[in-house]
């Protein structure tokens, strides 16, 4: 919610993400990670946004605040809080994701590394002189041809990608 709030409000304002950069101090792209929902603005950045934009806090973060709690940088840090919190959960299952996918690569490679292992390239036997027969033989030979080449350096890169999404505790 924060993410839409600050581009509409920004958007309403007149203001370019180059603008409300300028006036906060920070560079363009932290201002497209806010809108885009990739980090949060600390509390007071956020107090800041809201005295640039003319906007109470309490409508940046999307909810009706008392008056008297608009400014309140307690209440604001533990909204941020959540926010962060979230994006970090977001963040943990992409990686788990990209963790189990390339462990999958992995295995089909090598399942795939087996089986035409144990083909022994059955094709070098068939008889060419029939059409059928040379078109499969063409394709299943460009298959293995290409996948010898390539799929060794797909799998040590996925390999390396398994090392880098581990959980780190």
């Amino acid at each position: 919610m924060l993410k839409e709030n600050i581009k509409q409000v920004r958007k309403s304002k007149g203001l370019s993400q180059e603008e409300l950069a300028i006036k906060l101090n920070v560079v363009r792209q932290t201002v497209s990670k806010w809108e885009q929902g990739l980090s949060v603005p600390d509390s007071e950045l956020l107090v800041k946004i809201s005295e640039i934009l003319e906007t109470p806090v309490s409508t940046l973060l999307g909810e009706n605040i008392e008056e008297a709690k608009v400014n309140d940088l307690k209440v604001i840090s533990e909204k941020l809080e959540i926010i962060n919190l979230q994006l970090l959960q977001r963040k943990h299952t992409r990686r788990k994701w990209i963790h189990w996918i390339l462990i999958s690569l992995c295995i089909i490679i090598l399942l795939i590394f087996a089986v035409l292992f144990l083909l022994n390239s059955p094709y070098f036997s068939w008889d060419y002189n029939e059409p059928e027969n040379a078109v499969l033989g063409v394709i299943f030979h460009s298959f293995e041809w290409l996948f010898i080449r390539v799929a060794p350096i797909v799998f040590i890169v996925s390999i390396i990608g398994i090392v880098l999404t581990r959980k780190k505790d």
